[in-house]
């Protein structure tokens, strides 16, 4: 019997599940977690019992029988800076699961993904696809400023590369051909330049730099922040709180469902309008400074991400740079799509797995 895929997604509230065979999707859910779940869980990494529990029991309910799976795929967490593609997850991998660079939802992908393989057996292959810490930059791209600090490549890795590559497919051509300037914009925004197969350029959509988003500040003054840092009102943790958790929208607004703000700012509520322009503003920005990486050459600015959804969103940018390059949309996300596309060529035996070390 053809074995199965199963993809798995962890974000901060859900965790969403697909299952595959080699032609077809036949199984999808977004499994949501309450907050009371989670806050019982007091860490993120406390959460992984409860959402692989919640994934098997999901399995079962749909009657996927667990042995019929061959092999299981995840989307990357905060490891250490490495280079895209697909790599197993293994012992060295799970240990730095557990001690990563960041916490992050998406680091309970891999976790999960590794004690399910591990429970049925040697058979089962576990694989992760462009990490969120795919590090592609240039040199120069890193330089920050100050030797202290080095620019550093954290970003929707897997989102940006799908949606290039489809694009790159519907001109024509192949991904290792095009120069494109790609931006998610989810809870957090990263916007890469993809330029020969390769994110050269990326903000740190994570830990506060580029462009504001619902749930973080992007890049602030730096003398201001210090100044905050040192006031004596927030410790570290509050104040990392603030960069990656409670900033942009949610600073401003109090909540950082965009979909609540647009309709305040389209029913007249001003503060709501001024902070949601901004928010695209900054976006824009960050676009057309990225162009001038590529000199101005670019074959396309691709937007995805659940932002993408909202019409008034990719208007106020698409006013501000639609004179670089053609704009394309894909709204939500294709992450499981790319997910299951990379695990259908490793099964094919068209792509080779890298072991992580």
């Amino acid at each position: 019997m053809e074995k199965l895929i199963l993809c798995i997604k962890t974000v901060s509230k859900t965790t969403k599940i697909s299952v595959h065979t080699l032609r077809k999707q036949i199984f999808l859910i977004n499994i949501r977690h309450t907050d009371e779940e989670l806050d019982a869980c007091k860490t993120i990494l406390g959460q992984l019992q409860l959402r692989k529990n919640a994934v098997l029991r999901e399995l079962e309910k749909a009657h996927i029988q667990l042995n019929d799976v061959g092999i299981i795929v995840c989307r990357g967490g905060v490891l250490k800076p490495m280079p895209g593609g697909i790599y197993k997850v293994n012992d060295t991998m799970v240990k730095d699961l557990h001690h990563p660079m960041a916490e992050h939802e998406s680091n309970l992908g891999g976790l999960i993904a590794y004690d399910i393989a591990n429970d049925l057996g040697s058979d089962v292959r576990a694989i992760t696809v462009d990490p969120a810490c795919t590090d592609e930059m240039t040199p120069i791209a890193k330089i920050s400023g100050t030797p202290e600090i080095e620019r550093v490549s954290i970003m929707h890795t897997l989102s940006q590369r799908t949606v290039a590559k489809h694009y790159a497919s519907q001109i024509g051509k192949a991904y290792e051909e095009v120069s494109l300037i790609v931006a998610h914009l989810g809870s957090g925004t990263s916007v890469g330049v993809h330029h020969n197969g390769k994110i050269i350029d990326v903000n740190n959509g994570l830990h506060g730099d580029g462009p504001m988003s619902p749930s973080r500040t992007g890049s602030l003054p730096v003398g201001q922040l210090i100044e905050l840092c040192y006031s004596g009102k927030y410790s570290k943790d509050e104040m990392m709180q603030k960069i990656y958790l409670k900033g942009g929208l949610k600073a401003y607004l109090g909540t950082n469902d965009a979909r609540e703000v647009e309709k305040k700012a389209l029913n007249g509520n001003q503060k709501a309008l001024l902070i949601y322009d901004a928010l695209a503003y900054q976006t824009a920005k960050e676009i057309a400074a990225l162009s001038a990486v590529l000199y101005g050459k670019v074959d396309g600015i691709l937007i995805t991400g659940g932002l993408a959804y909202s019409n008034y969103i990719i208007n106020k940018i698409s006013e501000r740079v639609k004179f670089i390059a053609p704009i394309k949309i894909y709204p939500g996300e294709s992450e499981m799509e790319g997910l299951a596309l990379n695990a259908c060529k490793v099964l094919l035996e068209e792509v080779d797995i890298i072991e992580y070390r």
